[in-house]
């Protein structure tokens, strides 16, 4: 073959295949150094000169290190006919190759058989790392697709040439998927197989409602308007939240558009999936009480420690609070990061009472007071000794109450506890950090959650050891566990 002749046909198969030129050479030459190989039991290098077409062959053995028992990568064991000593390489290093020249082959119909089945797998192989490399930059994107087949619950899509799958498990649950439907999906991951390819999509994803709304909302795709989040219940409810850059801009009227028109084209892509707009907060308690919209909420108890947040709804916005499955209440925690809990305002009342009882009883134990002169302090916001103690003296002197006398002698009692409470945690850290995973942290959680010892950390359950501490589901069964072992539970 000519080189210009050879030239055209690399340049048919790049345009064809939609690779480069310099893949194609390099496909042609590793196919012919492995005919080569394959005709004379040798090595074999080709290289084709990138001006001029021509074919150059050499044999080549590999330099390995001085010695016996050399044995490469395959499994091969030292070959004159394949690798050479260092000694006799003339200074080439080793694992490079030495190479002389040789006659270039005239190849037979076998040879050009194995030189056609290479060069197809390298081509097919730089296709895939093109399609990889091309639809990694995409992820995140929502495209349409075409239905090509359904097995097995798993569909499978023509994204425009290029194969794509959709796991039953990023399916709309109920949703109606038959073959040539054209159907929008957000594509999830991209990876390299032997087989080619794999594209993942899904339909569940909450950042593919994000782009839908960036696709039908301008203001959005501007940048005048900001998604800060989404949660979803795919094919029945979702929550989205906004927030305008531009104070004159309503972004929840946007995104609804004239008579709903944006959030209704949003809820038709999603199989009707019902949408509901809110308005984010950098206040995460306001940020909550919008995210539980349509219901109406009472009071809130923030707890930053514990990252929660207690609810207290009317009795007749209970149930529009919790939805139906925990449906509101479990998007509302989604949408913000936050553990919420929702009760009725009278459950909310005697759990705050039951709570401020606790904190009364054991301040009253600490200063040696009774309960009434610890309900007085509470009320005049002192809820812990080291409220007492850190407190300036006019401040606690204004309280009609106490003179003088009496808030010397509360904050030299508050000083001895804490004292005593400092020990007494630092013994109880000590203890338990005995237990195999339980560092200073999570023994600093617990000590602040009255759980002081082993026993104590022993009767826990898992959700009760994750209210206390985030660890995860998998390290708080093992400390729990080991904690039981310790004590005794399982001899």
């Amino acid at each position: 073959m000519e080189g210009k002749e050879l030239f055209l046909m690399v340049e048919a198969i790049s345009n064809e295949k939609n690779i480069s030129q310099e893949d194609v050479l390099e496909s042609l030459e590793e196919a012919l150094a492995v005919a080569t190989k394959k005709r004379n039991n040798i090595d074999a290098h080709v290289d084709i000169d990138r001006k001029t077409g021509e074919f150059n062959t050499f044999r080549q053995w590999m330099v390995i290190d001085d010695g016996e028992n050399f044995v490469d990568d395959d499994g091969t064991e030292f070959d004159s006919e394949l690798h050479i000593h260092a000694k006799d390489a003339n200074g080439v290093a080793v694992d490079d190759f030495v190479r002389e020249p040789m006659e270039t082959e005239e190849f037979g119909r076998i040879a050009a058989q194995i030189v056609k089945q290479v060069i197809i797998q390298k081509v097919r192989e730089a296709e895939r790392e093109v399609i990889v490399e091309d639809y990694t930059k995409r992820v995140g994107e929502v495209i349409m697709v075409t239905v090509k087949r359904v097995d097995r619950g798993n569909v499978y899509v023509d994204m425009g040439g290029v194969d794509g799958m959709i796991s039953k498990f990023d399916l709309i649950p109920n949703e109606s998927v038959r073959k040539n439907d054209r159907l929008r999906a957000y594509i999830k991951e991209v990876k390299s197989s032997p087989r080619g390819a794999q594209i993942f999509l899904s339909r569940t994803a909450p950042d593919m409602m994000i782009e839908l709304f960036s696709m039908e909302v301008p203001e959005i795709s501007e940048g005048v308007i900001e998604i800060m989040g989404a949660s979803r219940d795919p094919g029945l409810r979702a929550k989205v939240a906004v927030k305008s850059k531009d104070k004159r801009l309503d972004p929840i009227g946007s995104c609804i558009g004239m008579r709903g028109a944006r959030v209704q084209a949003v809820s038709n892509e999603l199989n009707g999936e019902r949408v509901d707009v809110i308005l984010w907060d950098e206040d995460p308690a306001q940020f909550v009480i919008n995210a539980m919209a349509p219901a109406e909420v009472s009071s809130i108890v923030v707890d930053e420690e514990k990252n929660s947040m207690d609810i207290a709804v009317e009795e007749d916005q209970l149930a529009l609070a919790i939805g139906r499955g925990g449906q509101n209440i479990k998007l509302a925690a989604r949408l913000t990061g936050w553990k919420l809990n929702v009760m009725s305002v009278s459950e909310s009342e005697d759990k705050q009472a039951e709570e401020n009882q606790k904190i009364s009883a054991k301040l009253a134990e600490q200063l040696g007071v009774d309960s009434e002169v610890a309900d007085v302090l509470i009320d005049e916001g002192f809820v812990s000794v080291d409220d007492v103690a850190d407190a300036d003296v006019a401040s606690l002197s204004g309280i009609e109450e106490f003179d003088t006398s009496i808030v010397e002698e509360l904050q030299e009692r508050a000083s001895d506890a804490q004292l005593v409470q400092a020990l007494g945690d630092a013994e109880s850290s000590e203890v338990l950090m005995s237990v195999k995973g339980v560092d200073e942290n999570l023994a600093q959680a617990l000590i602040e959650s009255d759980i002081v010892t082993v026993d104590d950390l022993a009767e826990l359950s898992i959700d009760e050891l994750l209210d206390i501490h985030d660890m995860g589901t998998e390290a708080a069964s093992a400390v729990i566990m080991t904690a039981r072992e310790n004590e005794g539970w399982f001899d």
